[in-house]
């Protein structure tokens, strides 16, 4: 049996909301990855079922390894169709966002969510999420946002109606921001979830191997060098990864293919959290924390890389050269090295 984790006032107000509508439009986070589109993908085809034509809206691309999720084809790119996009929500009873906490979190295209009289329902697991909708489900507890799209659909009493495609985009959130299910996945419940889904008639080896077994010779080169040229904090049970601009360029590098970097140095017995540094355009370096236990890295995120997430996978940003990132960083590893060293951790 499932926990009924959203408040019944809120599916109340979202089934008053979604009994009017007719056209929807349902954004997601800037870099979307797979939770944000396969949440946002679930959640049109469930609105499907009530008749409310919806559009999904990215504000750039995703990754290459997501694109054959069902409905891909029909996503909207706002910083590719910035008008058709304009004119969607100009024309939508309801916008819904997924997978983020601020308006903020979309970029350009939240200064048009925020202007649209269209009623709006946020769906999210990330923590302090801001009051920006008439609807608020946000419950960091979860794995994923796709997991609480699934909880939604159930405690709105569309269980039966769930079809195999919808079934296949929760799951793939559900795996994706989990590891495939190695962090944030302790839950009984997501099992129970998960059973759920299979019985819809999703292949979840296929949806495993879409995501994970479709990279590049070059990755996997590029993949050989990260753990080369990996730098280990034995005394502090920590890692650090360098993704140059002059890397990327060498080997040709696609939107997603350093997805996974982060997580591998966790693999080495006794090392507690890893980060990825990733140099981007006018100084700004790109964050990517993971850790095991009680290391809480969106603590770290905020505080050092003006970022957040969750305590075992958050990301942040910083502006400035590499050496100056570095430094950051192990100015963070001082802080917390009793609570890396520490055996309960």
């Amino acid at each position: 049996m499932l926990s009924q984790i959203i408040a019944p006032e809120s599916i109340k107000a979202a089934k008053l909301i979604l009994r009017d509508a007719t056209k929807a439009v349902i954004t997601v986070h800037v870099s979307p990855d797979g939770d944000a589109v396969g949440s946002s993908l679930g959640m049109r085809l469930f609105l499907s079922l009530l008749d409310i034509d919806a559009a999904v809206v990215f504000p750039n691309a995703c990754p290459e390894f997501l694109k054959w999720m069902p409905g891909f084809e029909d996503v909207y790119i706002y910083d590719k169709q910035q008008a058709e996009v304009q004119e969607l929500m100009s024309q939508a009873d309801v916008l819904f966002a997924m997978d983020y906490n601020a308006a903020s979190r979309i970029g350009a295209l939240g200064e048009f969510f925020l202007a649209s009289s269209a009623k709006k329902i946020l769906l999210d697991h990330h923590p302090y999420p801001e009051d920006f909708c008439e609807v608020t489900m946000s419950h960091s507890e979860l794995s994923s946002t796709a997991e609480l799209l699934f909880r939604f659909i159930t405690q709105m009493g569309y269980y039966p109606e769930l079809s195999a495609d919808i079934a296949t985009c929760i799951y793939t959130g559900m795996m994706t921001d989990t590891g495939s299910f190695t962090y944030n996945s302790n839950s009984p419940e997501i099992y129970f979830i998960i059973s759920q889904l299979l019985s819809k008639g999703i292949d979840k080896d296929f949806i495993y191997r879409r995501v994970n077994n479709t990279y590049t010779e070059a990755r996997m080169r590029l993949q050989g060098l990260m753990l080369q040229t990996m730098k280990t904090y034995p005394s502090k049970h920590a890692t650090l990864m360098l993704l140059t601009k002059q890397q990327q360029q060498t080997f040709h590098m696609q939107k997603g293919d350093s997805e996974g970097f982060v997580n591998m140095p966790l693999a080495m017995n006794g090392m507690k959290m890893s980060c990825l540094m990733k140099e981007g355009e006018d100084g700004q370096i790109k964050i990517s924390l993971r850790s095991i236990g009680n290391i809480p890295v969106n603590e770290i995120s905020s505080k050092y890389f003006n970022g957040g997430g969750h305590k075992n996978a958050a990301g942040g940003e910083f502006i400035g050269t590499l050496e100056e990132c570095i430094l950051k960083y192990e100015e963070a590893l001082m802080e917390y090295k009793p609570l890396l060293t520490s055996k309960t951790a």
